[in-house]
């Protein structure tokens, strides 16, 4: 079969899919960010790379993408995505704990950063809108390479949350002001503009008294169907309704995005919304990356190498100081400082998307975008080598500060309870009593919605899907509570738990010895059958009725519990260790 009888979309589709395919596991085994890995593939299979030797070998065309144009759809549509992503990442909640760093320290280092560089590109003659636009999106920082290399537990991992926590609020006033600019980029008059900004704060302030009182009611809805389904169609309704509203009156469609993001994070089903959006964020920023890689012409890079080079030294050095120094008078370790201040000087993968809005806007010239595009890509590919470099040089400068007391307090772990019925609001109650954290999750929003009202700490997810686990903090969670009444998803959720952490103690409900036996071979630490439990206490009330002292009683009973436990494990023929009988209280 000629190239010419296959769907150039067919194709395309099989150069990102298999770029997805190979490049997530690929790097991810190496401990790499894929965003790297996107660009790289975007670069060998665009139309600078591979994609210049299609007609000279026709088989090239099933593994290149020679016009790049066909792909702008779907990049759009995957900033808009991406900006609704990073809506539902912000919490409220997440921000008044960190208000002051956030709002500190973040806030200073992306004015100050963003104003020292519009002002050196103003000097070197980008006009005004432009010089800001440039400024605002090379200051921003990457979230998706600097958390995964920092963590957001040591003293670098909390000061990089707090500033890019601030950027990616500063995400929606700097599209809306760019978005604003659009239609009067080349004009002195500010009457334009301010006609723009007002019509546009009216259309968000609307959206967010709809989404209010609309968003809990709809997704209320698609929560009793169970069907993710449902709610995937409700979120891609929600989001593509919100971009056209904004687009509608001259706004960027991102606005919108955001806005939506923003409104879902605040009801009950962010979080299972966040995790059946994960897989499509990721391929949708896969996309943009892949487009982002396949404008970079090696032969411009050669022909320009001198400026290039200078340009991302330039923007590099200038963050590093800016950021070390904020770091420093706000009170952070040399260490810290030195070592933050590098790991934050690259550019964003969000610098491409506004650069990518500043353009559509006019605000800058398509070559001029191109020029940092290119920038910005050699800043995300190094970030790793800066993340290396930026640990030495803090080593040798204060070669004690390893065991030195953070700078910043962490999120405290929290025992995660799956299911909020009476069994899991009966353990909820316990840990508060004494003094545990904990977060349940159940998959019935009316009962969350009870045990919210009536003061627990729950949220509307999906306990099956391991990602909604992870975003409630399972990996530092000291123990997970199985208590639902549905005997086969407890057992597959014990054995993928456990599979993925080894030593999580899993404290679980069984209904009869028989499901306990399943359970522990599943990996459960503790398994609990409620008849057993049942018959224990009706003796406990019998002995003490007929006098038996308390004390020999509960002794008993305990011990008697011991030896159900020994025999449901013996009749599994189970070879649990010792060490994974973990009780509650050692939580």
């Amino acid at each position: 079969m000629h190239a010419e009888a296959i769907s150039p979309v067919m194709s395309d589709a099989l150069v990102i899919l298999g770029a997805a395919g190979i490049v997530i596991p690929v790097f991810a085994r190496f401990r790499i960010t894929p965003v790297i890995g996107f660009i790289l593939v975007g670069l060998l299979v665009g139309p600078f790379g591979l994609g210049r030797l299609v007609y000279q070998h026709e088989w090239l065309f099933y593994v290149t993408i020679s016009d790049p144009e066909r792909l702008d759809p779907f990049a759009e549509f995957g900033i808009i995505l991406l900006l609704f992503t990073i809506g539902l990442e912000l919490s409220f909640n997440r921000l008044w704990a960190m208000r002051k760093l956030v709002f500190g320290l973040g806030a200073l280092e992306l004015l100050a950063t963003g104003a020292l560089l519009a002002a050196f590109l103003s000097m070197m003659g980008q006009y005004w809108t432009g010089a800001l636009a440039l400024g605002l999106a090379l200051a921003l920082s990457s979230t998706a390479l600097v958390l995964p290399i920092a963590g957001t537990n040591t003293p670098v991992g909390r000061a990089a949350l707090a500033m890019l926590l601030f950027e990616d609020i500063a995400i929606v006033p700097i599209i809306f002001l760019l978005g604003a600019l659009a239609p009067f980029a080349g004009s002195e008059g500010m009457d334009g503009l301010f006609h723009t900004l007002w019509v546009g704060v009216l259309v968000v302030a609307g959206m967010m008294v709809i989404g209010r009182l609309a968003l809990p009611r709809l997704f209320a809805q698609a929560a009793r169907t169970k069907s993710p389904e449902l709610f995937l169609a409700a979120s891609l309704l929600v989001v593509m309704g919100a971009s056209l509203a904004t687009a509608l009156i001259g706004l960027s469609p991102i606005v919108g995005a955001l806005v939506a993001g923003l409104l879902i994070a605040e009801t009950e089903y962010h979080t299972e919304i966040e995790g059946i959006m994960e897989p499509f964020k990721g391929l949708a920023l896969g996309i943009f990356l892949i487009t982002v890689g396949m404008g970079i012409d090696l032969f411009t890079i050669w022909e320009n190498l001198g400026m290039i080079t200078l340009a991302v030294v330039g923007v590099l050095f200038l963050k590093a100081i800016v950021t070390g120094v904020l770091l420093r008078l706000t009170g952070a370790r040399r260490s810290t400082a030195i070592e933050t201040g590098i790991l934050m000087s690259s550019p964003s993968e969000t610098t491409l998307i506004v650069l990518a809005a500043a353009t559509s806007a006019m605000l800058i010239q398509p070559g001029t975008a191109q020029f940092w595009q290119i920038v910005t890509a050699i800043g995300l590919t190094v970030t790793p080598m800066l993340a290396s470099l930026g640990r030495l040089i803090a080593r040798r400068m204060e070669p004690t500060s390893a065991g030195a007391a953070d700078d910043y307090d962490s999120d405290e772990p929290r025992a995660i309870i799956l299911g909020c019925g009476r069994v899991g609001r009966l353990v909820a109650q316990m840990l508060t009593r004494h003094g545990k954290l904990y977060v349940a999750i159940d998959a019935d929003s009316e009962l969350v919605n009870r045990c919210r009202r009536e003061g627990y700490h729950a949220i509307f997810g999906n306990a099956a899907r391991m990602e909604t686990l992870v975003r409630l903090g399972l990996p530092t969670a000291p123990a997970v509570i199985l208590t639902m009444d549905e005997p086969v998803l407890a057992q597959r959720i014990t054995r993928k738990l456990r599979a993925a952490y080894p030593e999580l103690p899993i404290i679980a409900r069984a209904r009869d010895p028989n499901h306990a036996a399943e359970l522990y071979r599943a990996g459960a630490s503790t398994a609990v059958p409620e008849t057993l439990e049942a018959s224990l206490q009706l003796s406990e009330a019998v002995l003490v009725d007929l006098g038996v002292a308390m004390g020999p009683v509960i002794a008993s009973i305990h011990e008697k519990r011991d030896e159900f436990r020994e025999q449901i494990m013996e009749s599994g023929e189970l070879s649990q260790k010792p060490m994974l009988r973990t009780r509650v209280a050692e939580s």
